[in-house]
């Protein structure tokens, strides 16, 4: 029998225009690259509060993720943080893996007079303080050592959701490789959610084929190198079955490279070496993952979900002076985490 408890939350959804039915939370989830979307809002996001301290990383995660909320209006949300070392694995297989990598320079920022350390010191402490208010909301949150977010929402994706409605939220193209009958990426700076079609308007390629593009074409951001002059183009013209439903590997692009007298294709003959560290690299869906972390995952998202903790929010709210950013707090708060809190209630049963 549903308890007083129940009741007040299904009013207050009633109230503030959301809906309920009779699914179950995990019907409907939306997995959240933790810190590619911290790192963009951060970056772009100037707002101060009245003290003149910057707080755009903070306000703009939670608006972000309240807008992606209100958008997809998934039954659970998961944010997957990048852990401690999550890219020694990867550095085993390339040393040169993201060794180069460098947060971009702010962009509309009012103090511009920080320094590089400094900068970096308030995003650590940003980005801490971001996880303090998450641990408060009905969410998951998941932050494995020794593991990258990208490989843990690929786990989710394909293992532990498989059969459940799925959006993947970054503007990471890599996760477009795990777009199918029920997965589907939504870039919040482009503004598209790529499903199977979508995914073929854009690169021509199928999306089961995408990692194979996507090992041609390297990764500039990560260091991992591409093959000269493999452009989408020229991949598809050479290899026209990219762009079927049918998964092909790279021995079959090997196969077909060997039977063409083009010079991409006499250069990709002697580039299976490269292709196949790429491969594990870039490869979400059997990724480098341990069986252990594996069962960890698992572990982590059959757990009850965190319920709504409302004053130890506001309490937070009210010392970073976030009023004159998020003016309504309570309403803001209501539109946005009922409906999960709701489903969160109904994993403590």
């Amino acid at each position: 029998m549903t308890n007083q408890r129940h009741l007040s939350i299904l009013d207050e959804i009633k109230k503030s225009g959301g809906e309920i039915d009779n699914g179950k939370p995990n019907d409907s989830v939306l997995l959240i690259d933790g810190l590619n979307l911290f790192i963009r809002v951060f970056s772009a996001i100037p707002t101060t509060n009245e003290d003149g301290v910057h707080v755009g990383g903070i306000v703009g995660f939670l608006r972000s993720l309240a807008f992606s909320i209100n958008m997809i209006r998934p039954t659970r949300t998961i944010i997957v943080f990048d852990g401690k070392g999550g890219s020694n694995r990867r550095r085993k297989i390339f040393p040169k893996y993201k060794m180069g990598r460098k947060m971009s320079h702010r962009l509309n920022r009012a103090n511009n007079y920080l320094t590089r350390e400094e900068e970096q010191q308030m995003m650590i402490r940003q980005l801490n303080r971001v996880v303090e208010y998450l641990e408060c909301l009905p969410l998951t949150i998941i932050n494995m050592e020794n593991n990258e977010a990208d490989d843990v929402i690929g786990y989710c994706s394909k293992h532990v959701f498989k059969d459940n409605e799925t959006t993947i939220l970054s503007t990471d193209k890599d996760f477009l490789q795990l777009v199918d009958e029920t997965t589907r990426v939504y870039s919040p700076t482009k503004k598209i959610m790529y499903d199977e079609q979508k995914v073929f308007e854009e690169y021509g390629i199928h999306p089961k084929n995408f990692l194979l593009f996507r090992m041609f074409d390297g990764d500039k951001s990560d260091g991992i190198p591409g093959i000269y002059g493999a452009g989408m183009k020229t991949l598809v013209k050479l290899f026209p079955f990219l762009k079927t439903e049918q998964k092909y590997e790279l021995d079959d692009v090997m196969r077909s490279a060997s039977t063409q007298k083009h010079k991409l294709c006499e250069t990709i003959t002697k580039s299976k070496e490269q292709l196949d560290m790429n491969r594990r690299l870039m490869d979400l869906d059997d990724s480098i993952i341990t069986g252990q972390t594996r069962l960890k995952i698992k572990e982590i998202t059959e757990r009850p979900i965190q319920r709504v903790i409302k004053h130890r929010f506001q309490k937070m709210f009210l010392e970073d002076k976030l009023y004159q950013a998020l003016p309504n707090l309570n309403s803001w708060l209501a539109t946005t985490f009922n409906k999960l809190n709701f489903m969160a209630e109904e994993t403590h049963k």
